[in-house]
Parts: C-alpha cells; structure tokens; sequence
C-alpha cells in the first residue's frame, strides 16, 4: 500500500459553517479514503500555511484520485496538495534498484 499524504485549507463558508455547526471531519474524511479503497491514518487540523493534514494508505494514486477530487469539488477546500511517502524500507530498495540502472544511463549532453 502507497501511503499519501493530504495537506489543504478550509474555505471561509466551511468555516463559518463549522463554527454553527461543529464536527469531527475524520470521521467523513475517513468515509471518503474506504470509499476509494482507502484509509485513512490520520487526520490533523494544523496551523500556518495549511488548515489540516491527513495521511492515508491506498493501493495507488489512481485508485485515491477519486476521493481527492470528489473533496475538492465540493467548495469546502482548497489548496489540496498530495505527497506520494514511501518507508525508509522501500526507499533503499529504490536507491538499490537506481545504482544497476544507473551504469547504463547517459545524460543529456555526454
């Protein structure tokens, strides 16, 4: 499993609508990750440049697009910016995989 990482901003309308009416977006948050084969690890609301974060695992970009989209559509976030992680694990498998590739390859200009 992939694990993305959401960051965004609520608007001034799910603002203002939170305020009237307070909720636990996790829970919702949570729904829409399963819907799309996903789930969701955790959800923060934060401060500075972002409103809230959330950290998913998913099969792969394509199969959690959906649920970022249908999020987005709605007019109740913004500035939604996905980051793709991988395990220390994984990364060193990557950098493995990278150093037999790597022989092979010539760069621009060489």
């Amino acid at each position: 499993m992939t694990i993305f990482i959401t960051q965004g901003n609520f608007t001034r309308e799910a603002m203002a609508g939170m305020v009237a009416k307070p909720e636990d977006r996790a829970t919702t948050v949570a729904k829409l990750a399963k819907q799309t084969g996903g789930k969701l690890l955790a959800y923060y609301v934060t401060f500075g440049e972002y409103d809230f974060l959330a950290i998913f695992e998913g099969p792969d970009p394509q199969a959690m697009a959906p649920a970022l989209i249908v999020a987005g559509s709605t007019g109740g976030v913004t500035n939604l910016k996905t980051t793709v992680a991988m395990t220390s694990a994984d990364a060193k498998k990557c950098f493995e995989a990278a150093g037999g590739i790597a022989k092979s390859f010539r760069p621009a200009g060489k």
